[in-house]
């Protein structure tokens, strides 16, 4: 227990180091401008599909299982907006974060635990290039550049796939007038940026954890497998965990 305690202090304080180092180079982002844009690719562009996809689903699935449970209530005219108010403060965020985590997060640490594996960030070092400059910074700021983007549309979509199931599930029946007009009764602009907060805080620390499992990998090839795997898995935790304390604090 007590080495698992040391562990895992070891690994905040590594990443709390880390992030100081990088934040320090923001200045120079320009001179990284192309890394920055090829992050941005990565983080917002590749992962556009995925997200509109599954923010479509999670909305319909949701309205599906809204309006089982308050059709026979008469409540069905409230689905927009328990819709609207769930994908909006909870369910883009979480969801973006965790595509995050487990599309670009491991593609990072897999990455950059190779480049450690095979000396190439001593060879960064060796030629007065900080790996933190590098390597790292430009990914934390296109996290915090995508991840409202993301966000945004993962709403929308979300919303519509709501609206569609609504409008042609039979014993459901509401239409999209209605539908929408009870989300916009209850959604507001603090809602919908208290969920890019969250979304923001998740895809910084998500790159953050990467990155950092990723440069503090050791050993052969084998590592890097490993390296990856903790990466996600502490990831996937730090979400959920920090998910209750975040909405707590919001409200």
């Amino acid at each position: 227990m007590k080495k698992q305690v040391t562990e895992i202090l070891d690994d905040v304080g590594s990443a709390a180091v880390l992030v100081f180092r990088s934040m320090a180079y923001t200045p120079k982002v320009f001179g990284n401008w192309n890394r920055f844009i090829e992050q941005c690719h990565l983080i917002g562009y590749t992962t556009l599909p995925i997200v509109a996809i599954l923010s479509f689903f999670i909305g319909s699935v949701l309205a599906l299982q809204t309006g089982y449970a308050l059709v026979n209530l008469g409540g069905e005219t409230f689905i927009g907006a328990i819709v609207g108010l769930s994908m909006a403060r909870e369910l883009a965020p979480v969801m973006v974060a965790i595509l995050l985590a487990g599309r670009v997060g491991s593609a990072i640490t897999a990455e950059l635990a190779s480049m450690k594996v095979y000396n190439e960030i001593d060879a960064l070092v060796t030629m007065n290039i900080p790996p933190e400059r590098m390597l790292v910074m430009p990914r934390l700021l296109a996290a915090l550049a995508m991840m409202p983007v993301l966000t945004i549309i993962g709403n929308v979509i979300g919303w519509i796939g709501g609206a569609v199931v609504c409008q042609y599930v039979t014993f459901i029946g509401v239409s999209t007038e209605v539908y929408f007009q009870s989300l916009k009764s209850v959604v507001t602009f603090k809602d919908v940026m208290d969920g890019v907060i969250k979304a923001e805080i998740f895809g910084f620390l998500v790159i953050l954890i990467a990155c950092n499992t990723g440069l503090r990998t050791k050993g052969g090839p084998r590592e890097i497998g490993s390296s990856v795997t903790r990466a996600v898995v502490v990831s996937l935790i730090t979400i959920l965990v920090l998910d209750y304390f975040i909405t707590r604090a919001l409200m």
